[in-house]
């Protein structure tokens, strides 16, 4: 960037001051410092936006290589768990080669088959009424609802007029 030190900037102040004149400097020099400002403003915001999309760039390259990374690991896993299947089929069969299927239906316990499932049935209005209507009123539990009208009549004092 262009390098000013103070000899420049008052030789510049005083070139403005001839130039421009004594009423009218302070609001150029007002003016200027507010553009000044708000070119330094919209170049952070550039480099702010530059940085931005650098680091966002990091983090897709990051993304990608935890993608690899993973799908490296899941295929040895699968690679591993294919390997242990097949080696336990093979002991298995070769187990179970003697055997025939008289002497495993007799060894083996007659097992039921399994029940279906049955959603159980919560009936919210039972487990409510479960509770004594004793203890409701004594507990001031509402038991009934009252209409508007019916909750104003319960609540008026004692020889109050309805009709006001």
């Amino acid at each position: 960037m262009i390098d000013f030190g103070f000899d420049k900037i008052a030789l510049i102040g005083a070139v403005a001051l001839i130039v421009i004149g004594p009423e009218k400097l302070p609001k150029v020099a007002r003016t200027v410092g507010h553009l000044f400002g708000k070119a330094q403003r919209y170049v952070a915001d550039v480099k702010a936006e530059v940085n931005r999309s650098i680091e966002l760039d990091e983090l897709k390259k990051m993304k990608t290589q935890f993608e690899d990374a993973a799908r490296n690991v899941e295929q040895t896993v699968r690679t591993e768990v294919g390997e242990a299947k097949s080696s336990f089929d093979s002991e298995w069969s070769s187990a179970t080669a003697g055997l025939t299927d008289n002497t495993i239906a007799a060894t083996e316990p007659y097992l039921p088959p399994p029940l279906a499932y049955r959603h159980p049935k919560k009936n919210w209005r039972l487990k409510r009424g479960a509770t004594p209507q004793w203890y409701k009123q004594r507990q001031g539990i509402r038991t009934r609802a009252l209409s508007g009208a019916a909750r104003v009549a319960r609540f008026r004092p004692p020889g109050a007029k309805a009709g006001r």
